[in-house]
């Protein structure tokens, strides 16, 4: 073997090692991380839906079963499966981390909390520490802690609200609070308070779980960031190119911040597109409204468009200093794309073949939020056979994942998963 082959088999093996990779949304995807619906889900009741950010309570016997089945359609494709709820138990390997991370969980949710800290602390440690792990996430229950722990007049006149610490139904939805970028990623500060505790599991498997520490991670963008940013909004385009919906969950301060900081630590990213969408519950990230299916498709619901296929896209590249990006503005995302791609032609599927019925109806059961595992092939919810169905009409392979239950929480296949690992593009 030459000294030349001998280098490259060195790199190609240096970069799998890496525990993070994702230069694109399509490359064939190896790793990603689930979370399996628990009993946070059936803490859900009426009167906080709202509050805990959802329209509807799913059926736990049934979401389980449907999430299970997306994950096995995942693994027979060959990708490896991981579940945030083993590597946050595995994470917490001592009492002293336990300990720190008991903590600052009761220390993010003191709003709930309302002066129970020494007990509430006292019952999660009692637990075994996969038990502590699925209490933490599926919420306290102030009639779980004895009568004889509250000793304070605070304590015993209760108002009528039920959790010491809110269930975390969101949970599932993995691909928000952190969000893989090149060999990093960025942890992120969500908007809602009711998701805002999430994004620390992800900060202490990267910095403590032996898969990430010691392996020097980079985090663009850190959850003590002031402004809030949330992974649904950031879509790798390729391994220069990220995209960014700048809606009701990502400020445009965030998204240049992050510019700043990949361009600052010399990333292989040379260009962020900040796409504005309109900010409401329906279009809530950029990939409830818009992924990549292959090379040159992607699906869109038509309605973030104007006449013409007008909005506002701003192309953040690198500035005159380490301050500054340069930024200018495009008002058609088509022939940005292009641009930004080096692309000759390029499709946008429209979700619901855009009929004005079909397209709203399928849009709210993310029929544009589809899962690439590899170009050209993508995991979809059954019930948009609309878009399923135009999207193989344009020469993409359609792997349906049953979505009674699972759509109940407003997202997608996309939304469901955090790509860890995926193989780069051939170029």
């Amino acid at each position: 073997m030459s000294s030349i082959q001998e280098t490259t088999r060195e790199r190609e093996t240096t970069k799998l090692s890496h525990p993070i990779n994702v230069t694109s949304e399509i490359g064939t995807l190896k790793t990603v991380l689930l979370k399996r619906p628990g009993k946070e889900v059936e803490n859900l009741v009426p009167e906080y839906l709202q509050r805990l950010l959802f329209d509807d309570i799913p059926y736990l016997p049934i979401i389980q079963r449907e999430h299970d089945y997306f994950a096995e359609t995942l693994k027979n494709r060959g990708v490896e499966v991981l579940y945030l709820e083993k590597l946050v138990s595995e994470t917490l390997n001592n009492s002293e981390l336990k300990n720190q991370f008991v903590d600052d969980i009761l220390r993010e949710s003191n709003a709930n909390v309302n002066g129970a800290g020494k007990a509430l602390k006292e019952y999660l440690l009692s637990f075994s520490t996969p038990d502590m792990v699925d209490k933490i996430m599926s919420g306290v229950l102030k009639k779980e802690i004895e009568t004889s722990k509250k000793t304070r007049l605070y304590e015993l006149m209760e108002d009528h609200y039920p959790f010491y610490l809110d269930p975390m139904p969101n949970l599932y939805f993995t691909r928000d609070p952190a969000a893989s970028m090149g060999n990093g990623l960025t942890i992120n500060k969500m908007r809602e308070p009711a998701r805002r505790r999430e994004s620390l599991f992800m900060e202490y498997i990267i910095k403590h779980h032996p898969r990430f520490a010691g392996h020097d991670v980079p985090v663009w963008l850190d959850r003590d960031y002031e402004f809030p940013i949330e992974g649904g909004d950031e879509l790798i385009l390729s391994n220069e190119v990220i995209a960014i919906g700048v809606s009701a969950r990502t400020s445009a301060r965030a998204i240049e911040k992050l510019a700043l900081n990949l361009f600052k630590k010399n990333s292989s990213f040379k260009k962020v597109l900040a796409v504005e969408i309109p900010k409401s519950r329906a279009f809530m990230h950029l990939d409830t409204v818009f992924t990549m299916v292959d090379y040159d498709k992607f699906t869109i619901h038509p309605a973030i468009q104007g006449p013409e296929g007008n909005m506002n896209v701003y192309i953040l590249e690198k500035g005159p200093d380490e301050d500054h990006v340069n930024i200018t503005h495009r008002n058609n995302l088509q022939e940005a794309l292009k641009e930004a791609l080096g692309l000759s032609e390029l499709i946008l599927i429209p979700c619901g073949g855009g009929d004005e019925i079909a397209a709203a109806r399928e849009q709210w059961n993310d029929g544009s939020n589809t899962l690439a595992i590899a170009p050209g092939v993508v995991v979809t919810y059954d019930r948009n056979y609309i878009s399923n169905q135009l999207l193989r009409e344009h020469g993409i392979e359609v792997i349906e994942v049953l979505s009674s239950e699972l759509s109940r929480g407003r997202g997608g296949p996309r939304c469901m998963s955090m790509p860890i690992v995926r193989e780069d593009l051939r170029k």
